[in-house]
């Protein structure tokens, strides 16, 4: 009975944050507040102790580190330069907006800061190159959402982060460099089906241009220079471990990188040198996400101590076909993204039921993880989420606006969803 009470809890949460435009975090703390004292008997202490302190730190440190890039405008710049390298080759301006959104968002810049500039841009260039703006919009929404689930930008860091505090610690930089891999080849599958089956986008490209950027300033260069450098040891050790397990000195190295240290280490390098005013750059730090992802993973681990997440994991495990489960992960996560946040709502509640399902059906945890990951990104150009929204709010006018949201509601969200179960079925059996 306690165990319906708290899936009840997650979904009004959900459902209040949707209605009020409220933060769902909020929401989540009461109820885990409620539930973990007086029906549990948890205590305070013991409730506040779920915050998950881990994850937070990751998220603030790294989004700091990479507001000074976007403070300074070194993001927006390397965006308009990897547009203009396509230059040559207007017929693939899909995949050249993928690319520029991709590149800025692994970069460090985030979902959302992306899609905030790219989308008013691309809705530009397609008026400009005659190119359906659906296939923009996905174009930049599936890059956006790639990018970022690079393992150093924010997507990837929170799910290695919500791996770690599933116990998945040892592999979970494996597991987040697969999910980037796979999200990234089912985009361009995505685009690729957007831009070469309708008739009307087979004149894509002719007579768009693209203006050369200014050049970097010497601030910009040398924050480069640092992203580069900070993603190059995040990245360098975990991969060399994999490769050269033996040996010891880069064992121990290993054992002691950590993303969010090192983006603070980074972070107070970039002050020293003036890259950006630390008053907009504190600014910036994502605290609504921040909220949304430590506030249900309050209630999670309410959940968790209440024994609902084994509850729900065994009745997965027994009630589905063993085939059927990741199949079924992918379409949870593609409905509850359809109104709700990936990062702050789907993953937060699915992540912590993998480790008990894998351990009950024998399905490699990896196919679970990617599956609610892809199948919840899919829904993300619905225009009741993240995505969606973006696009509709960066349309230049209400008429422009009202064709938009229909397209995205009723065509691309479909076409999406569709082609994210089929792909996970597909990677289920290939993982």
């Amino acid at each position: 009975m306690l165990s319906v009470v708290i899936v009840g809890a997650i979904a009004v949460s959900v459902a209040i944050g949707y209605k009020t435009k409220y933060n769902t975090g909020l929401f989540a703390i009461v109820f885990a507040y409620l539930i973990g004292c007086f029906a549990l008997g948890m205590k305070p202490k013991a409730v506040i102790a779920e915050w998950p302190v881990s994850t937070m730190f990751v998220i603030f440190s790294v989004s700091l580190f990479y507001n000074f890039a976007l403070v300074n405008g070194t993001l927006e710049k390397t965006a308009r330069y990897l547009l203009y390298a396509c230059r040559r080759f207007p017929g693939l301006l899909p995949f050249a907006l993928y690319l520029a959104s991709a590149g800025i968002a692994a970069l460090g810049a985030g979902f959302f800061t992306v899609m905030a500039f790219m989308a008013p841009i691309t809705l530009l260039i397609c008026e400009e190159a005659k190119m359906d703006k659906l296939v923009g919009a996905v174009a930049v929404n599936c890059g956006a959402l790639s990018g970022a689930n690079f393992m150093t930008s924010g997507s990837g860091i929170i799910f290695r982060g919500l791996m770690d505090e599933a116990g998945m610690n040892e592999m979970s930089f494996h597991y987040s460099a697969v999910i980037f891999a796979a999200s990234v080849i089912f985009s361009l599958l995505l685009i690729a089906a957007f831009r070469y089956i309708p008739k009307k986008n087979r004149n894509i490209g002719k007579g768009v241009f693209f203006e050369k950027p200014e050049p970097f300033t010497p601030q910009q260069k040398t924050n480069l220079y640092l992203i580069i450098a900070m993603i190059v040891i995040v990245l360098i050790f975990p991969v060399l471990h994999i490769i050269l397990p033996d040996v010891e000195v880069i064992t121990f190295i290993n054992s002691k990188m950590d993303v969010g240290l090192v983006a603070v280490l980074f972070s107070v390098l970039a002050l020293f040198l003036k890259l950006a005013p630390q008053k907009d750059v504190i600014a910036k730090v994502p605290w609504n996400t921040i909220i949304m992802i430590c506030g249900v993973g309050m209630l999670i681990g309410v959940a968790i101590e209440a024994g609902t997440i084994d509850l729900l994991a065994a009745w997965a495990g027994s009630s589905l076909p063993v085939w059927l489960v990741p199949v079924a992960f992918s379409i949870v996560g593609a409905i509850m993204s359809f109104f709700s946040s990936t990062l702050g709502v789907v993953c937060p509640a699915l992540f912590p039921l993998v480790p008990a399902l894998a351990s009950a059906t024998g399905i490699n945890p990896l196919i679970l993880f990617a599956c609610i990951v892809i199948g919840a990104q899919s829904s993300a150009i619905s225009p009741f989420s993240s995505g969606g929204s973006l696009v509709l709010g960066s349309c230049a006018t209400e008429e422009e606006r009202n064709v938009m949201f229909p397209r995205l509601l009723f065509l691309a969200v479909p076409v999406s969803v569709l082609s994210a179960t089929v792909f996970n079925t597909v990677m289920s059996f290939v993982l």
